[in-house]
């Protein structure tokens, strides 16, 4: 069946008015199906997306969900609608099947995906490789979990783009004919099990990301993650491996301090591991993936070294923001599981005074006692989950409560002196308090701002 087939004529219920939903009700629209949106936030939330339904002609509801979605051939869902809501429940019982946007928006595509998952590293590794592809001088887009649609970008591309996509397990558990023709996956450390219930659960849908590649198609592994090594996921896609930690049977390896790739030929030297811009040892592994990846795309090592040399990597993700009196302020709010808490804290030099908290995710936080060891010098917990934290850290490390993240930084401020860092990367979700992770990395961005603007005030004032 064509996607035109697939959409043209057909009746579609769109779950969710967030911007991937919103981006699906539009290309609906446009390939000629009879669309309807529903949201269950109240409608004073929601008026700009409203407007918008309104002008194009669009039905919709709010405040709920109703039977409206049962008279629906199918439903495209937005990646926050959990599947154990009623109505889908109710759509399941009756055979009207549901899809993800990414799934959706994949039918009108018939270039190349690049398809990157993991626990930590998507939005850096996936933003990595559009830079390179790019300065290979190909058309390229990154999108999918990263914050921009497939839906929203899939109109721009032709045959002959690149489309690289983070994809999340949200995305993933409502797939039928994606098909990335390079699937990666970086790592697997327990999350979100508080929308999968278990681990395995959630590793086996990560593990769909290849289940419709073929013999044409590339799996690229971490052959120093021990779950993923543990589990050999079944694919038929040929594979390759990355690792900083050996280097036989691997495509990317580390030697003598140098970054190699190695997919056919010869090995090629890529860059001098002190030379790439991004820090940390998981930022290297990142590395070597995007390396692997490029390779395979056939763009050259050292167009390759030279991105890696450059990359200053992505906003909310191990970001400087500033220093106010001799004090370092880092934005890690993309860290929203414990595993990237610990990345950070292995990351960043000299004593740390970490905020964290938010929406628990299901996962214990004792990895961070280890992690933080002659590292962390104090908490500051914020959140909904700020007692569950302190019950499991607050016998290792000094740590305070604090109501706002507003408060939270100047807590922290307070107790930090010139040479040390403040970081916020709070292993937890957002949503508690904030829209997204974004959200809440500018509200950090803008606390720390403010912070500066009245020390800058006070000096003043004092002269």
């Amino acid at each position: 069946m064509t996607a035109e087939e697939r959409i043209n004529g057909r009746k579609i219920g769109v779950v969710g008015m967030a911007r991937s939903g919103m981006a699906v009700a539009r290309l609906a629209l446009k390939h000629g199906a009879s669309v309807f949106v529903s949201d269950a936030a109240p409608p004073a939330g929601l008026t700009g997306q409203t407007d918008e339904l309104s002008r194009a002609g669009i039905e919709f509801e709010t405040g709920g969900h109703t039977e409206r979605l049962l008279s629906r051939d199918y439903l495209v869902l937005s990646p926050g609608v959990p599947l154990t809501v009623e109505i889908l429940r109710a759509a399941a019982e009756r055979g009207i099947p549901f899809f993800s946007e990414l799934e959706f928006a994949s039918w009108l595509y018939r270039g190349s995906i690049i398809g990157v998952t993991g626990s930590n590293g998507k939005t850096t590794t996936a933003s990595l490789l559009g830079e390179i592809l790019a300065a290979d001088g190909r058309d390229v887009r990154v999108c999918g979990n990263i914050g921009l649609p497939f839906a929203e970008v899939v109109e721009a591309l032709t045959e002959s783009s690149v489309a690289v996509v983070e994809v999340s397990t949200f995305q993933l558990e409502t797939i039928a004919d994606f098909h990335p023709h390079v699937a990666v996956i970086l790592n697997l450390t327990p999350d979100h099990l508080d929308r999968h219930g278990t681990f395995e659960t959630y590793k086996r849908i990560k593990y769909r990301i290849t289940e419709n590649q073929t013999a044409d198609d590339y799996f690229v592994l971490n052959r120093d993650d021990a779950e993923s090594m543990a589990d050999d996921p079944p694919s038929r896609a040929s594979r390759l491996y990355f690792s900083t930690g050996r280097r036989d049977g691997v495509a990317a390896f580390v030697d003598n301090g140098t970054l190699y790739v190695q997919v056919s030929d010869a090995p090629a030297a890529v860059v001098r591991c002190d030379e790439i811009r991004i820090p940390g040892p998981h930022n290297l592994q990142n590395a070597a993936a995007a390396a692997v990846v490029a390779t395979l795309c056939e763009v050259e090592a050292a167009t390759i070294g030279d991105v890696l040399r450059s990359f200053p990597g992505v906003e909310h993700r191990l970001e400087a923001v500033g220093t106010v009196a001799g004090v370092a302020f880092v934005n890690d709010s993309k860290a929203t599981n414990v595993d990237s808490v610990c990345y950070a804290l292995k990351s960043l030099p000299g004593p740390v005074h970490l905020i964290c908290g938010g929406r628990h995710k299901g996962a214990g936080y004792d990895p961070i006692i280890a992690a933080g060891q002659n590292r962390i010098k104090g908490l500051v917990l914020i959140g909904e989950a700020r007692d569950m934290i302190f019950e499991a850290l607050g016998r290792s490390f000094p740590a305070r409560f604090a109501d706002s993240l507003e408060e939270a930084v100047r807590k922290a401020f307070e107790d930090a002196v010139p040479g040390e860092t403040v970081v916020l990367s709070p292993g937890c979700a957002s949503f508690d308090m904030f829209d997204d992770f974004e959200h809440r990395g500018r509200v950090f961005k803008t606390a720390v701002q403010a912070l500066k603007n009245n020390r800058n005030s006070n000096e003043k004032v004092s002269r």
